[in-house]
């Protein structure tokens, strides 16, 4: 690596994503390097990377989104409004709807606000055993019992292209996030370890989380776990299908469809634009 390399760099409630195109990054992602990247002190830091876009013969867009430890996302729903946005911001979209491909499977995003405001159609949460994937006989994971540092909790599993735990709770905290957010992500019924919400239902239109993303940690604010957290309420009795789930970064509006196919609008905020230079990457944390 000898020549910077252009980042783009947006948060949504932040959470925040650093942005870089394939065709300008070259080959210097690797585990490493975004960890470094995403660090806070030694590099630009961030809530991820979102690479892209990669097009393939038929001329689709598909996203890649990294994990600041390294590992690969599914999907991301603010990683998902970001990159839109960055495609609206170079003009390789318009207002029109348009679909990305992501390793969860695809969604469609538009762009409403001059690129502002992004609705995505995060696709269908599913409840199965299989899908998600959570260990033990096939079923719907719903309203099942787990023990954390000699604590028992509820709570439902669900997927939209990415696993997640919801947990009711009559009140939720960040300090209770931060404590068993890492022991349940790393939890053994979930082999491919799980992103977790601490859910507080408030009304039949209104819930409030708090939020451990896997492979990310504590974080203000997520599409992909609001989506999830929202068709559990509404699966659950609990809500309505038009929802406002209000996070630590602010609030993103969920419609959940009978088939619990969700579609989630929020905020956008363009950050920075700039440069890595090779010698970041020699200069990490020991």
């Amino acid at each position: 690596m000898s020549s910077p390399i252009p980042f783009y760099k947006y948060h949504a409630l932040g959470n925040d994503y650093i942005v870089l195109n394939p065709a300008e990054a070259g080959d210097c992602l690797t585990t490493d390097s975004i960890r470094l990247i995403c660090h806070r002190n030694y590099g630009v830091g961030s809530d991820g990377i979102l690479l892209g876009p990669f097009e393939d013969p038929a001329k689709t867009i598909a996203l890649k989104i990294f994990n600041p430890d390294g590992s690969q996302a599914e999907k991301s729903g603010n990683g998902l409004r970001i990159f839109t946005r960055y495609l609206y911001d170079k003009g390789l979209i318009g207002s029109n709807r348009v679909t990305i491909h992501t390793a969860g499977g695809p969604v469609q995003a538009r762009v409403f606000e001059d690129g502002k405001l992004i609705s995505v159609d995060m696709g269908r949460v599913r409840f199965d055993s299989r899908s998600i994937p959570v260990a033990g006989p096939e079923r719907e994971v719903i309203n099942e019992k787990i023990k954390v540092n000699d604590r028992i909790m509820q709570f439902c599993a669900a997927t939209i292209g990415n696993p997640h735990c919801v947990i009711l709770q009559p009140e939720i905290s960040a300090a209770e996030t931060k404590e068993l957010g890492p022991l349940i992500e790393n939890e053994p019924r979930f082999p491919n370890r799980t992103n977790v919400q601490f859910m507080k239902v408030v009304d039949r239109s209104n819930i409030q989380i708090e939020i451990w993303e896997r492979g990310a940690g504590y974080t203000l604010a997520s599409g992909s776990s609001s989506s999830a957290a929202a068709a559990v309420a509404y699966r659950l009795g609990l809500c309505d299908g038009q929802i406002t789930v209000q996070m630590p970064g602010g609030k993103i509006e969920i419609e959940i469809a009978e088939d619990f196919a969700v579609s989630m609008t929020g905020t956008v905020t363009r950050v920075a634009e700039g440069v890595f230079y090779p010698e970041m990457f020699g200069n990490g944390p020991d």
